[in-house]
């Protein structure tokens, strides 16, 4: 993984405690997840980071609580990387919004469902636990750049996902085994095309 700062570490550790404060409001994370928010979710979110390449617009779909996108846009921070975080829950929007203030984060929160939102030209495009892979293809393909890199943490059914839209779409595909879990890949596209 990318090496992060000390101050890196220190706000993504403030994350997590505004993450499990909220949560007590709006339902941000799973109650069954909350003890174990740094390995089940920073940590997760880390490897997308590690993944991508340079980016100058990074569009996060469905970010909910942030992960990936709030991580990633706290691990960037130092890069003039442009993240737009979509998120059509009003509430959890808010969340966003408040943390990407609280860290003074290069960041623009959309308050929309995903298909409403102009496109965004992203030269990467993240979605964690929102769709099955072809509405993450629909929806990631209208806001990507050509050459965009897309990715997805997928768990052990991935390969039945990916059999479900070879006849609709082409692209290349890197699966990329989950450090953080035995059942889990992050499917790195590239390429995306309509068949």
């Amino acid at each position: 993984m990318k090496n992060v700062s000390h101050e890196t570490l220190d706000q993504l550790k403030e994350f997590q405690e505004q993450v499990l404060r909220w949560n007590q409001r709006i339902n941000l994370i799973g109650r069954t997840t909350t003890s174990a928010i740094a390995e089940r979710h920073i940590q997760d979110s880390l490897q997308l980071y590690a993944l991508a390449p340079s980016a100058a617009r990074w569009c996060d779909m469905g970010s909910g609580a942030g992960f990936p996108g709030l991580v990633v846009a706290i691990c960037a921070k130092q890069t003039p990387t442009e993240f737009i975080l979509i998120e059509a829950d009003r509430r959890k929007a808010a969340f966003l919004s408040h943390i990407s203030r609280m860290f003074d984060l290069n960041t623009r929160v959309i308050a929309e469902r995903i298909e409403r939102v102009d496109k965004l030209n992203a030269d990467v495009v993240s979605a964690r636990a929102l769709a099955p892979l072809g509405m993450l293809l629909d929806y990631g393909h209208r806001h990507a750049k050509p050459d965009a890199t897309f990715l997805f943490p997928k768990g052990a059914s991935y390969r039945a996902e990916l059999d479900a839209v070879r006849d609709d779409w082409r692209f290349s595909v890197e699966p990329i085994q989950s450090k953080t879990s035995d059942d889990s890949v992050i499917l790195k596209i590239k390429d995306l095309a309509r068949a």
